[in-house]
């Protein structure tokens, strides 16, 4: 849907870096005179590895430079290769079959631009504008090379493979100079972040991503609209309904002025906003705001739609919240057995929907369907997502109270000392997930 620890800055000169850096910059400007004597591209490449985390950059993240301006590889051998080939030759970087290393002082001084003394004097590898464009290419590379995907868990290694480097990026990178990819870029990790529960450095993403939309393209852009509801949706994760409502407010009256009220991002900022009601115990907003939504999108995508199915499933929990199950029950059997003929079994949100319906069976009374319904769910999530995934633990947590509730104390304690464990090393101590388990184990436990 990441992480900046400081922010960078790329002005100054590589003496910042301290002594060592200068004796580097010293080297890195003879050998390099010598490297790119034969081999232009050569400078180029360690400019754009500046950016990137110093360890285990992988390869195949380089191969989009082919498409790219300049390298086309129309010579033998490949611009790319040759590169490679001649700045591990000088040590500049280290090769294994499937990465580059660069030393961290050798990266300081290459996104380090000189511009003090005479111009004439000044290092020729290390123009601003040369670094500039390094910088953007790098932001186009990770982006290229990233899944299109956050939920689908094969593209999981591949993200945690690129987010030391898209950390590294970031740190590096002033705000104020984020351009489109950096932007596009930050987002989508925090989208993969916020999956992954990791919602503090989520929203610092969010943030930044909003930041760079709004000053490029205004408050009124598409990409600003969607940008600003990715943020409330982190903050509605995080539990901090306080500024995720107003956000979702904000956005969804924006996106009826300027999109129209039948555009799918507006039902979908209607959709959100009405969730967050829910969240909130606003009921008397959130139900006719979902039953609003959930018409309009079967008349706009039809009532197979994927973000139709969600619509539907919101709407059938909102009205498990009021207490009415009588319509709850029949929307939630209805939502699942379309996901798994449209998605699939395994997909998150056939998942998700399997563990609304127990609960629901479990909030009528009705345990006989509600466990084996949880166990199942529970063991398709830790197969699907893995043991660790924040949907893996809420559902476990989901299924030691159905336990509980069974009076079968002997399986619900375990299990929610398991989870705690679990949520504490994985979200750490204060993730609301983390605050629900603890406080169930509590009551379980309690004389």
């Amino acid at each position: 849907m990441y992480h900046q620890a400081a922010e960078g800055s790329t002005t100054g000169t590589a003496g910042d870096a301290g002594s060592d850096a200068r004796t580097i910059a010293r080297i890195w400007r003879i050998t390099l005179d010598r490297i790119t004597a034969d081999t232009p591209p050569a400078g180029e490449l360690l400019r754009i590895l500046a950016w990137y985390s110093p360890e285990a950059i992988p390869r195949t993240m380089l191969n989009g430079l082919s498409e790219m301006e300049g390298w086309q590889e129309n010579a033998a051998p490949p611009l790319l290769q040759a590169a490679l080939g001649k700045l591990a030759a000088y040590n500049m970087i280290t090769l294994t079959p499937g990465t580059v290393t660069v030393h961290r002082l050798v990266q300081a001084v290459a996104r380090t631009p000189d511009t003090h003394g005479p111009v004439e004097d000044r290092d020729p590898h290390r123009h601003p504008e040369a670094i500039t464009t390094a910088r953007h290419t790098a932001s186009r590379l990770l982006n290229q090379t990233r899944p299109a995907d956050v939920v689908d868990p094969g593209g999981w290694p591949r993200w945690r493979q690129l987010l030391p480097h898209i950390d590294a990026l970031a740190t590096h990178t002033p705000p104020s100079t984020d351009d489109t990819w950096l932007s596009l870029l930050l987002d989508r990790a925090a989208s993969f972040l916020q999956n992954q529960g990791l919602l503090n450095r989520a929203i610092r993403y969010f943030d930044r991503s909003l930041a760079t939309h709004h000053r490029l393209h205004g408050g009124d852009h598409s990409d600003t609209l969607i940008s600003r509801n990715n943020l409330a949706y982190a903050y509605r994760a995080a539990g901090d309904l306080g500024r995720a409502i107003p956000l979702y407010e904000q956005t969804l009256t924006d996106s009826e002025r300027v999109l129209g009220p039948d555009h799918p991002s507006t039902l979908t900022s209607r959709n959100n906003l009405a969730y967050a009601y829910e969240t909130a115990g606003d009921l008397g907003r959130a139900i006719p705001l979902l039953e609003q939504t959930l018409t309009e999108r079967e008349r706009v995508l039809g009532p197979d739609h994927p973000d139709t199915l969600s619509f539907r499933n919101n709407l059938a929990y909102a009205y498990q919240m009021a207490g009415d199950l009588g319509r709850a029950i029949p929307l939630l059997e209805q939502t699942l057995t379309e996901r798994e003929r449209v998605l699939g079994p395994d997909h998150p949100d056939t998942l998700s929907s399997r563990n609304n319906l127990a609960g629901a069976y479990r909030a009528a009374g009705d345990l006989g369907r509600a466990i084996p319904l949880y166990e199942q769910t529970l063991t398709d999530c830790e197969r699907v997502l893995g043991p660790d995934h924040p949907d893996t633990l809420s559902f476990r947590n989901n299924l030691a109270g159905a336990y509980w509730a069974a009076g079968d104390l002997g399986r619900a304690i375990p299990l929610l000392e398991q989870t705690l464990t679990d949520s504490e090393r994985v979200l750490g101590p204060d993730h609301p997930t983390t605050g629900i388990v603890r406080s169930n184990l509590q009551a379980v436990t309690e004389p």
